[in-house]
């Protein structure tokens, strides 16, 4: 790192820690002497997203928490619990250096922390994302749900002729 004072190449950290999500460092100039600061953030690849319609366009962190705030309108789903999700997303496509995806791929990823977070939620979303036409889609989603409770709890799965 050069200095920013006097322009010598070789500077020491004198202290490291984290700064939200960057990491800040206090450096010294072994040349002057000089203190400055520097914050380290690590670069994520441009994410574009394939769309429905046959066009792209770049992740959007904001568009995808507005999305998912409909979902948990007066629900008991934090703040934190939604960032969490949202940048889980991101950090995944970040992980793989993935630099395309679709609309669908993300909307998948979605739905399976929102069945971890809330039902209800995940009903809702999944209504909008998957264009339910009628009644018939909300019972199939909601017996899936149900299954699923079922499965994690131990009991058998009701059958359909149950019913």
């Amino acid at each position: 790192m050069k200095c920013p004072f006097c322009g010598y190449p070789d500077t020491k950290v004198i202290d490291s820690r984290p700064s939200e999500s960057k990491k800040r460092r206090r450096r010294e100039c072994t040349n002057c002497g000089k203190r400055f600061t520097t914050y380290e953030v690590i670069e994520k690849p441009l994410l574009m997203v394939y769309k429905r319609d046959s066009s792209f366009e770049p992740f959007d962190k904001v568009k995808l928490f507005k999305g998912l705030q409909n979902a948990i309108k007066k629900r008991p789903v934090s703040v934190d619990d939604m960032n969490a999700l949202v940048d889980n997303i991101e950090n995944t496509f970040a992980n793989r250096m993935q630099t395309e995806t679709t609309t669908e791929e993300i909307g998948d990823m979605v739905l399976d922390g929102l069945k971890k977070l809330d039902h209800v939620a995940y009903v809702r979303f999944a209504s909008v994302y998957k264009d339910f036409a009628d009644v018939d889609s909300f019972i199939q989603i909601i017996s899936e749900l149900s299954a699923d409770k079922d499965k994690s709890a131990g009991k058998p799965a009701k059958k359909d002729e149950d019913k």
